[in-house]
């Protein structure tokens, strides 16, 4: 099993940028697949990336790419989510989930067996 926690979540003005950590506990990290999700209210949750347990393999949804980088450090036991060019309508609860199951891309939040608890993005205009 791993634990996982966010931090790094904050009020920034649009145009600015953030990054999100996700501390994970556990000896196997590196066998966990993660994935950034987040949820704005009123919505579902939202896919964002997903990085391979090695880190040698990314993805992203369209609507992040180039502006959001996934990365991790299995040294550490840390994910991170970059952002850049943050936008009002990134405003959300972003999280951060591991999957020590599947290979490839996984967008559905259900494959994803481990989750943190949140931390909150405000973007003002």
């Amino acid at each position: 099993q791993v634990q996982l926690e966010e931090s790094g979540g904050g009020v920034v003005q649009a145009g600015g940028s953030l990054r999100l950590s996700c501390a994970a506990s556990g000896r196997t990290f590196s066998r966990y697949a993660l994935g950034w999700f987040r949820q704005a209210p009123g919505k579902e949750r939202e896919f964002l990336a997903r990085i391979s347990g090695s880190g040698g393999t990314t993805y992203y949804t369209d609507s992040v790419k180039g502006r959001f980088t996934i990365s991790r450090d299995n040294g550490k036991n840390t994910g991170y989510l970059q952002m850049n060019g943050l936008k009002p309508e990134d405003t959300a609860v972003y999280y951060c989930a591991a999957d020590g199951i599947n290979d490839g891309l996984l967008t559905v939040d259900s494959g994803y067996g481990f989750w943190g608890q949140g931390t909150q993005v405000t973007v003002s205009s």
